[in-house]
């Protein structure tokens, strides 16, 4: 019996004798008889099973090699210490997807993750058969699922109303409806038919049906690809989890810690409590005690709650639904403060002086007992003068002390002078099906001042800690405006008569001082709007750069473990810095922090995203059934092609296009963000109120068109002249008048 031929000497024939393209012309070309037979075709099997030969019916080729530059997909399941990747588009006749191995050197520039998408140099080795390498060269966004779709059943037989606003609708044919009803919010491929290559949709996954599910969120769920289920290894683990002891830690059951969250609140990760301080050289002082859920107790560094974590990046939270970053058994049970259970927690000290100012701090790993569990109403009830049952008894020796505390630090917050932008947030109420029954802006209390003062100062100090003991973490950075915005601000500014400073280095108190002369011009809403497009993005990252927004120089995420994996990481910081335990943080991850950080500023943007566009569906849902009404309104936005207008009651957002706005020729003037009529120098411009008609609703894409009632303010139009403008054509003359005409009525 001879030899079989080494892999290499099989792919060398083949690239050098293209027709050796089956089994039985390797066999006669390498002289394979006999007992031989048997053995090579499970050499071409095993060849074929690791991706270096591809079968197409009889045909036997080699795969494809990768381009010297290739997009690449982490798998979300990859060790994150030992990366692998996949080409992100791959014909499947070529054969199984090739493995490649990720470089992620320390000092590397762009520090991928499991679950990115990247652009990659590859390296396929010297010797015959290619093994891949690759080094990243940028983290790219991972394009959503754009087949995703509304099944309608009609006469023909049925269509598909895309989810995004920017797709066509397409044909589904009978037969490739699958087990789709009508409703029903689908996945589908797209194929190509007849001489004209009309686009038809084939269903290859049923999702739901969000309107008798009352879930509109699948939608941002299935289009962003967010993971929603938890893998059957991470619940098992979850649900194997004992509760923690008291071994290890400092008992804190005798202090009064309260928590006070919003009323609907499923899981509670922070406790507050405030106490006068004692100590003679500290005259009027206070001391604030956090207590953090301590979810590193539970989620150690490389299990499969860990690794499920980290791909998530943070809880998402929908109006109908939450999905969690920890499966329910961590997030509700194990690390929810609840009140009279013992719970583990990693806690802060913290000893202020009478002006606010922080005097010390100290970390402690704790087991304590949650005294009540209030709600911001409840509790700003009490301090009100109205406490009930569960305030009364709390309230001079646990509420009032907290109010006194708060009111130090507030005075202190103020003399820091971060960013006042205090921007309406409103709050959507939703009906038994899920579906909108009101919106609402609620109140907003010194509650819930009190509660941020107190978390900020709590992510001051574990920043503050971690780099007195020269450890890595991850901050939470927020950049000052850049340059080119600032230049726009300014522009805009001058355009309503009102300065900006100059200076090189610009503060939040800069930004503040024109927010308070805008509000005394009665042009707040135009002004904030503006300023709040000036600012940066806030991220996370493991060098420092500062808060700009807060005016912090340095600042970090701990105070919610529970639904951010930066909070988790932050913490397994202070454990292995301190001392606390066995479960801090490990030199693995230290080595991946700045590719955690890009992986979860991802995640947060997503979230962002997915959040914002449910809104935007449950809202064009609510008002499908208000077309022709009247609303009145505030320009969000003004581009060339027309005007973003919110409106007042809802805060829905709909496009009135700048065809539709008048008798005269309107010009985008950057400097003004407005549009001015090129004769009659009408002006539309960001933050004025107006009244307009609903026209148009595409519910599944969260859209809305309006026709605008209103005039706009009467302008110089000299003053288009030598701006910065784009042309956007005004309607006709008859147009014009069909829109005064219905101002009137």
């Amino acid at each position: 019996m001879g030899t079989l031929p080494s892999r290499e000497a099989i792919l060398e024939a083949m690239a050098r004798y293209p027709d050796l393209d089956g089994k039985r012309d390797l066999a006669r070309h390498f002289g394979i008889k006999g007992d031989m037979r048997t053995p090579f075709k499970v050499l071409l099997k095993e060849m074929e099973g690791e991706g270096f030969l591809a079968r197409t019916r009889k045909q036997i080729r080699r795969t494809a090699t990768l381009p010297a530059v290739t997009v690449l997909d982490i798998p979300t399941d990859a060790d994150p210490e030992d990366l692998h990747a996949f080409p992100a588009q791959w014909n499947d006749e070529e054969g199984e997807r090739p493995r490649v191995v990720v470089l992620n050197p320390p000092d590397a520039r762009v520090a991928p993750a499991p679950g990115d998408r990247i652009l990659a140099r590859i390296d396929a080795g010297d010797g015959e058969l290619p093994h891949y390498t690759a080094k990243a060269m940028k983290i790219l966004d991972k394009p959503r699922r754009g087949q995703i779709g509304i099944v309608r059943m009609d006469e023909e037989g049925a269509r598909l109303v895309p989810v995004d606003r920017k797709q066509k609708e397409m044909r589904i044919d009978r037969g490739d409806l699958a087990s789709a009803a009508d409703g029903d919010l689908v996945e589908v491929e797209v194929r190509m038919t007849g001489r004209l290559m009309i686009p038809k949709a084939r269903v290859v996954g049923v999702i739901g049906n969000p309107k008798s599910e009352g879930a509109v969120s699948l939608i941002a769920i299935h289009s962003l690809d967010i993971p929603y289920r938890f893998p059957a290894a991470v619940l098992k683990e979850a649900e194997a989890a004992p509760e923690t002891s008291l071994k290890g830690r400092e008992d804190w059951r005798h202090l009064p810690l309260v928590t006070i969250d919003p009323f609907d609140a499923k899981d509670h990760d922070d406790a507050v409590f405030a106490e006068p301080d004692e100590s003679a050289d500290n005259p009027g002082g206070h001391v604030v005690y956090v207590a953090i859920a301590d979810v590193a107790a539970y989620v150690r560094a490389g299990t499969a709650l860990d690794r499920e974590a980290y791909v998530r990046g943070n809880s998402v939270y929908f109006p109908d639904r939450v999905v969690p970053m920890l499966p329910e058994r961590i997030s509700n049970d194990l690390c929810s403060l609840r009140e009279g259970e013992n719970r583990p927690s990693l806690a802060v000290r913290m000893v202020l002086d009478q002006h606010g100012r922080k005097r010390s701090h100290s970390f402690h790993r704790v087991l304590f007992r949650s005294a009540a569990k209030l709600n911001y109403q409840q509790a700003q009830a009490a301090i009100d003068g109205r406490p009930d049952d569960k305030t009364g008894p709390i309230l001079d020796a646990v509420l009032r002390p907290l109010w006194a505390a708060y009111g130090a630090m507030s005075r202190a917050r103020d003399k820091r002078g971060p960013l006042d932008l205090d921007l309406p947030e409103r709050k959507i109420i939703l009906d038994g099906k899920g579906m909108v029954a009101d919106v609402h802006v609620p109140e907003r209390l010194d509650a819930h001042r009190l509660i941020e003062e107190m978390m900020i100062a709590a992510n001051v100090a574990a920043a503050e800690t971690l780099e007195r003991a020269r450890s890595a973490l991850l901050y939470r950075v927020h950049d000052s405006p850049s340059e080119e915005k600032l230049a726009g601000l300014r522009d805009f500014l001058a355009s309503l008569d009102l300065a900006f400073s100059r200076s090189e280095a610009v503060r939040p108190t800069d930004f503040n001082r024109v927010l308070d002369k805008a509000r005394e011009a009665g042009k707040i809403q135009q002004v904030s709007e503006i300023v709040l497009r000036t600012q940066a993005q806030a991220e996370y990252a493991a060098d420092n750069y500062g808060h700009f927004g807060l005016n912090l120089d340095r600042y970090a995420h701990f105070t919610s473990p529970i639904r951010r994996y930066a909070d988790l990481i932050v913490h397994r910081a202070l454990i292995a810095a301190l001392g606390l335990g066995e479960d801090g943080l490990t030199e693995g991850e230290i080595a991946r922090l700045q590719g955690i950080a890009q992986h979860i500023s991802s995640t947060e943007r997503r979230a962002m995203l997915a959040e914002r566009e449910t809104v935007d569906r449950l809202l064009a849902h609510f008002l499908a059934e208000r077309l022709g009404s009247r609303f009145e309104g505030r320009i969000s936005g003004v581009t060339k092609s027309g005007l973003f207008v919110r409106l007042l009651d809802t805060g829905a957002d709909g496009f009135v296009p700048a065809s539709t706005l008048g008798m005269d020729y309107y010009r985008f003037v950057e400097e003004q963000q407005a549009l001015v009529g090129d004769q009659s120098g009408e002006t539309f411009r960001i933050g004025d109120q107006v009244s307009v008609r609903l026209l148009e609703v595409a519910p599944m894409a969260g859209a809305l068109r309006f026709e605008l009632l209103s005039e706009g303010g009467r302008g110089d139009p000299s003053s288009v002249r030598g701006s910065r403008k784009s042309p956007s054509r005004g309607r006709s003359k008859s147009a014009g008048h069909r829109r005064h005409a219905g101002r009137a009525r």
